[in-house]
């Protein structure tokens, strides 16, 4: 179990709290030649520049000494060790046991079987030894699934699309039935190999869509074909069963690992089919790598610690509530969407690990896109909006096309925007701009204003050497830890979600007053909805 501190109560948080916030961030660089180097960071190929940030020393050693009191090394030995941290639902916080490569883990041997399943059926569909009912080689996989089986293996598998292997791999999550049947249009069931992704083999989403996939199917094979082309993932051996499924294609998932954290086990087939079973495992050692450093490292040079506490200081001290996520590389468009699901499902809560009602901000809002195209939709609001947005930068050196040129102008952007953000354009430089280009000085006094850039926004930037399924695997892996140290400090439980199980149960009952057009009682605006859908 967790420790279970109020961290307001502590003399961090409370001299944190007097403080006062930084406004002038171009002025710590002028009085600090080594700013930039002090505040950056490296460790297995990754590069991280947190001196963009509106803090100094006095505040970095507020935060270390604000994650001591609150017991945060703690905290993380006994999360490795496997103790009940998610203590509303008595499960221990292992998805760091998936990537492991330690033998002496008690989970070693059950994982290792795990992933030696996982080879033995991705090589055999891609090397053809394992064909389709009709003989045939299998060309597309459909992973059904939704939130943890769906948005991880979503994104990574779009995240390392230039290590593709010959199968073209699809997702069906929405109980839209538009949407299942978008992606049903153009497969063929003959040569089509579907992944079932459930815990619970219960989950509407994905139950309906499995269904929906199994009557397509069936209606061009027989229903016995069921045990070549369907695989599960589940702990509902029954359920699956009934299902007609293979047994030995069915694949166990951990109580100990949560649904959004859970790619780096049997949730991944989809991206070990996606990119090859040893691409698969270099993502495993990524995020390995990651959790090497954030268990060992001291806090003062510990990535996903310092990018926590900064991110603290923002929304706890400077009333600052959403991140933008930035990746400079399209590969990585659904990163935003990703991390939206890990951390706002994590850390929105409000109530602490006591039960009792918190009277500070937790959680972050968390959004963004791809650039360039984001500079081109919502960065107008970062430079010049009133919202102080920080941004977390992400990018990689080397194109994998080898577009030389292209990767120029990428990467230009890429360090461009910082710098802007950072230092801005004050009204006395676009005057000056404006007298070069010809106006006349009552036209120059007009426009100015709106062309000057007040700087002070603050940014990380993240640089790897180039995009690989080891360096995505450290990247998310990154994240995971930030969520981490954010939850122990504002003691909260991270890593359940009963937030998302009311909505869950609302729909079921009225779902049952749609199908049968008998309404029952309820607040007057559900009563008109409900009846506005009988038109």
């Amino acid at each position: 179990m967790l420790d279970k501190i109020n961290p307001t109560k502590t003399e961090s948080w409370k001299k944190l709290k007097n403080l006062g916030s930084i406004s002038d961030l171009k002025s710590l660089f002028k009085n600090d030649s080594n700013r930039s180097k002090k505040y950056s960071l490296s460790n297995d190929g990754l590069f991280v520049d947190f001196s963009k940030n509106l803090i100094d020393d006095k505040i970095l050693d507020l935060l270390f000494n604000l994650s001591k009191e609150c017991k945060l090394k703690d905290a993380i030995n006994k999360q490795f060790d496997g103790e009940n941290i998610n203590e509303t639902e008595d499960r221990a916080v292992l998805h760091t046991a998936l990537r492991s490569f330690d033998k002496k883990s008690p989970f070693f041997k059950n994982i290792k079987q795990d992933r030696e399943k996982i080879k033995n059926l991705s090589n055999n569909i891609l090397n053809g030894n394992y064909l389709t009912s009709n003989g045939k080689r299998f060309t597309d996989v459909v992973n059904i699934g939704i939130g943890g089986s769906d948005l991880g293996p979503t994104m990574v598998v779009e995240a390392l699309k230039y290590y593709k292997t010959n199968l073209n791999i699809h997702f069906i999550s929405n109980v839209d039935g538009d949407h299942v049947t978008e992606v049903l249009k153009n497969l063929n069931p003959e040569t089509t190999f579907f992944i079932i992704v459930s815990k619970t083999f219960t989950t509407q989403e994905t139950i309906s869509n499995a269904l929906t996939v199994k009557d397509w199917f069936c209606k061009k094979l027989d229903e016995k074909d069921i045990q070549t082309h369907f695989a599960a993932v589940s702990t509902n051996l029954e359920a699956v069963k009934d299902f007609g499924i293979n047994p030995d294609f069915v694949f166990p998932m951990y109580n100990f690992v949560g649904g959004r954290f859970s790619l780096w086990g049997t949730v991944g087939i989809s991206i070990s089919l996606a990119i090859g079973y040893e691409n698969f495992e270099q993502l495993l050692r990524g995020a390995n790598s990651m959790d090497f450093h954030f268990k060992n490292t001291p806090f003062e040079k510990n990535i996903p610690v310092i990018l926590a506490l900064i991110s603290i200081w923002y929304n706890n001290f400077n009333n600052v509530e959403s991140e933008a996520i930035i990746p400079y590389t399209e590969y990585l468009k659904y990163l935003p969407s990703y991390l939206q699901q890990a951390i706002m499902e994590s850390n929105g809560k409000s109530v602490d690990r006591n039960g009792e009602k918190i009277n500070y901000q937790t959680g972050n809002i968390i959004w963004g896109g791809s650039g360039t195209n984001a500079q081109h939709a919502f960065f107008q609001l970062i430079h010049q909006g009133t919202k102080l947005i920080p941004c977390d930068f992400i990018g990689f050196k080397k194109s994998l096309y080898g577009n030389t040129s292209h990767q120029n102008k990428l990467l230009s952007n890429f360090i461009g925007q910082t710098e802007a953000l950072l230092n801005g354009k004050s009204l006395e430089e676009v005057k000056k701009e404006l007298i070069m280009s010809g106006l006349t000085t009552k036209k120059i006094d007009e426009i100015s204003p709106f062309k000057a850039f007040e700087g002070n926004k603050p940014s990380n930037t993240i640089l790897f050497e180039s995009l690989t399924p080891k360096s995505i695997g450290m990247l998310i892996a990154m994240y995971e830890h930030k969520i981490f140290v954010q939850g122990v400090i504002w003691n909260i439980f991270s890593f359940d979600q009963w937030g998302v199980e009311l909505g869950k149960k609302l729909a079921a009952k009225l779902l049952t007053e749609i199908n049968s057009g008998k309404l029952k009682s309820h607040d007057k605006s559900t009563e008109s909805l409900l009846k506005n859908l009988r038109l």
